[in-house]
């Protein structure tokens, strides 16, 4: 009875680590190896949700992709400085699977469940070093992408977050062992990597308005 119970628990425990990938939000800068890693994620039966240029690049490869604006029912605005900054994107990232109340209030404001983000930042270093105008730089600085990087990384409990292209290939080498399923030790793995592109690209900022 006992050894019967111990197995149940591992077993649930097991399911309640180990996340499948349905739902990708993609927003990147930088296209090069996307291509393998969208067509591995197709191939496993993951839906693309995008804006944008990127879109733009997921349907230019044959793929269907769901505009971020269809399901926040908002257009892009001021000029591209917003986009997926909006209740209806980060509810599907932060909402905890296993809270009945986040649960309810997806249900209840028609929030779909995101389980893998990926972005790929504005390139604010290499903008400040081509010696570019104030103006440009400014507009280097990225609003939703660092926000969607935090927003999966806090979440890595139910969620994957791909927080720059050098992590691309960490993806695939994941989807090709293991498909469409994650553990918790992965998802860790790559939150740890986004904080550290987040504090990365947060210090340069920094560095550059104190010079």
């Amino acid at each position: 009875m006992r050894a019967e119970c111990l197995c149940k628990y591992f077993s649930y425990r097991y399911m309640a680590e180990t996340k499948q990938i349905k739902t990708a939000l993609i927003s990147v800068f930088h296209k090069d190896g996307l291509e393998e890693l969208l067509k591995k994620l197709h191939e496993e039966g993951v839906k693309f949700l995008s804006t944008g240029g990127t879109q733009k690049f997921i349907e230019g490869l044959g793929y269907e992709c769901q505009k971020v604006e269809d399901v926040t029912t908002y257009p892009s605005i001021l000029g591209g400085r917003v986009k997926t900054l909006h209740p209806k994107v980060f509810g599907g990232i932060l909402a905890r699977r296993d809270n009945e109340g986040d649960l309810k209030q997806m249900q209840q404001y028609d929030i779909p469940a995101i389980d893998l983000v990926i972005v790929d930042l504005y390139p604010f270093e290499q903008t400040v070093a081509s010696g570019a105008s104030e103006a440009d730089i400014i507009e280097k600085i990225d609003i939703g992408g660092i926000s969607l990087i935090r927003a999966g990384a806090k979440n890595f409990k139910d969620v994957v977050i791909v927080p720059s292209k050098a992590e691309y290939s960490v993806l695939l080498n994941l989807l090709n062992k293991k498909g469409a399923f994650t553990d918790i030790e992965d998802r860790k793995l790559l939150a740890e990597r986004a904080f550290g592109v987040s504090s990365h690209y947060d210090t340069a900022i920094h560095t550059w308005f104190a010079q």
